[in-house]
């Protein structure tokens, strides 16, 4: 099996913008906390989980000089139409290079370990597996190709509706890391 991190890094970050009308789009994941992008925290752990390749799905921002070279980055025209469009380019791209699994993270949460990632990879049983934090579903999320074309097309949720109408396919893997995200300013000052 064949396993690739797809990291969704697409929307504009709202939330984190408030109401400045002069914020960019994605600010949030440009935002430098420790020294670095808060995106570049998200991507480090999923390189270092040693998976067979790391997609970044970029939309709304220019994250060019944020993504390192080893780590592909791929644009989603349509971020605007949510969270589901961005995950079905990022899975179009491992199908298209020949991966069967895709762990996917957020852009915006910076504390998921490289363990997680491993575990969630590595886990036997699937198609669907979610990583937990204390009983509590969370990222990084496994999917299976087998289930690639049941997912939501549009919209702001993924893998969560397919869970919750087919619970059979779902399997928890207990993991350690932080899964706080990175939505509003003050979110960043308490991650910094």
């Amino acid at each position: 099996m064949s396993v690739a991190a797809v990291i969704l890094a697409a929307g504009s970050g709202s939330r984190f913008n408030g109401d400045d009308p002069d914020a960019s789009p994605g600010a949030k994941l440009l935002a430098v906390v420790k020294g670095k992008p808060v995106l570049s925290w998200a991507i480090l752990p999923a390189l270092a989980a040693g998976l067979d390749g790391v997609v970044v799905v970029g939309g709304a921002a220019d994250l060019r000089a944020v993504v390192p070279e080893s780590v592909t980055l791929i644009q989603n025209d349509d971020w605007s139409l949510g969270l589901a469009k961005s995950l079905k380019v990022g899975l179009e791209w491992c199908g298209a290079q020949g991966h069967d699994r895709a762990v996917i993270g957020l852009g915006d949460m910076p504390g998921l370990a490289p363990e997680a990632w491993r575990a969630i990879a590595t886990e036997p049983e699937g198609p669907i597996v979610f990583a937990t934090y204390h009983g509590m579903r969370g990222h990084p999320v496994r999917l299976d190709a087998e289930i690639w074309s049941m997912l939501p097309s549009s919209g702001d949720e993924g893998a969560r509706s397919l869970a919750r109408a087919h619970p059979e396919l779902v399997r928890e893997v207990a993991c350690v890391g932080a899964t706080d995200d990175i939505d509003t300013p003050e979110d960043l000052q308490r991650w910094s």
